[in-house]
């Protein structure tokens, strides 16, 4: 394929879906991804695209926020390897909550095999994905339906989510950076997501590389309330990549990277950790509020409490190369 007609192509996926990783983009054209980064910087030269970390978008696309459809072909493989490791630190009977997002779906697929486990969401994606688990209960908020992400926003969702209390929080985002933490381009989704953050004693984040570094319009959870963020091992060459998860292992973020070093995944050591917030959980027993009314949470009266017999899974250290 010559030049002209690998960035015509190029251009036609970027026009199409919005935004696409180099990656995917070395995998359509069938070239290199150094090939690809420098077609990338040829049509960003004539104002086409705009360069962001890990692929291209389109003019603007600092404010841009692509739909359901373009999004649950981005960065496919990267979303499963997270959603594979992100599973491995919900514990049996606990109760979380569940962003929207096409990673947090994937996350959700895996969860159904939970037992006991109480799942609050937003998300219409996340609640299917679990409609026929038998032994997870499902519990959405109100809210006024997103189409284009299948989401419920709005003051109706935020109110809903208020007194709520569980153990973790996992979301998703449009960008992630040492400097702001996670972001969106969305206010209504953003807002959502900030009262999800309020709920929750730990948040857990799921980004893959392409995110990283990318900065977009409302912030959703700073980097200092961060627990841990779970992503893809970025490549090789992709210094920033690095430094930025160098970056945010420094203010205190856990790193876990999904097929580290060949293993399930790594997890860095904060080099400097950071003041948590102290949430408090609650203390009566199983299934019971004070009072004695049965609680929609089941699992909550056992938030952060370990299983028996259950250790959490061991993650190998994360080396800067």
């Amino acid at each position: 394929m010559f030049a002209a007609e690998r960035r015509q192509l190029i251009l036609e996926m970027v026009r199409a879906n919005g935004a696409v990783s180099l990656r995917e983009l070395a995998r359509v054209v069938q070239t290199s991804e150094v090939t690809v980064r420098r077609d990338v910087r040829a049509l960003e030269a004539e104002g086409l695209l705009d360069r962001r970390h890990g692929g291209a978008v389109l003019p603007g696309g600092f404010t841009r926020e692509s739909g359901f459809p373009q999004k649950s072909h981005l960065a496919t493989a990267e979303k499963t390897a997270i959603a594979d490791l992100a599973a491995n630190f919900v514990e049996e009977g606990e109760a979380i909550v569940v962003g929207a997002g096409t990673t947090t779906q994937e996350l959700a697929r895996r969860l159904a095999r939970v037992p006991g486990l109480t799942v609050v969401t937003n998300s219409l994606l996340v609640a299917q994905a679990l409609a026929h688990a038998n032994r997870v209960e499902v519990v959405m908020t109100g809210g006024t339906l997103r189409g284009s992400n299948y989401a419920l926003v709005g003051s109706g969702a935020e109110q809903s989510l208020q007194g709520l209390r569980v153990s973790r929080a996992f979301l998703s985002g449009s960008g992630l950076t040492a400097e702001r933490g996670l972001s969106t381009s969305n206010m209504l989704s953003a807002s959502v997501d900030r009262a999800l953050v309020q709920a929750a004693a730990e948040v857990v984040v799921l980004a893959d590389h392409t995110k990283l570094g990318t900065d977009t319009m409302f912030q959703t959870v700073p980097t200092d309330l961060i627990t841990r963020l779970v992503t893809d091992e970025p490549p090789a060459h992709d210094d920033r990549a690095a430094t930025e998860l160098q970056a945010l292992a420094d203010q205190g973020v856990q790193i876990a990277v999904a097929g580290a070093s060949g293993s399930p995944g790594g997890d860095t050591v904060p080099a400097r950790p950071q003041q948590r917030r102290d949430v408090p959980l609650p203390s009566p027993r199983r299934g019971q509020v004070p009072g004695g009314t049965p609680s929609p949470l089941r699992a909550a009266t056992v938030l952060g409490e370990q299983p028996p017999g259950k250790e959490r899974p061991r993650v190998a250290d994360m080396r800067r190369r």
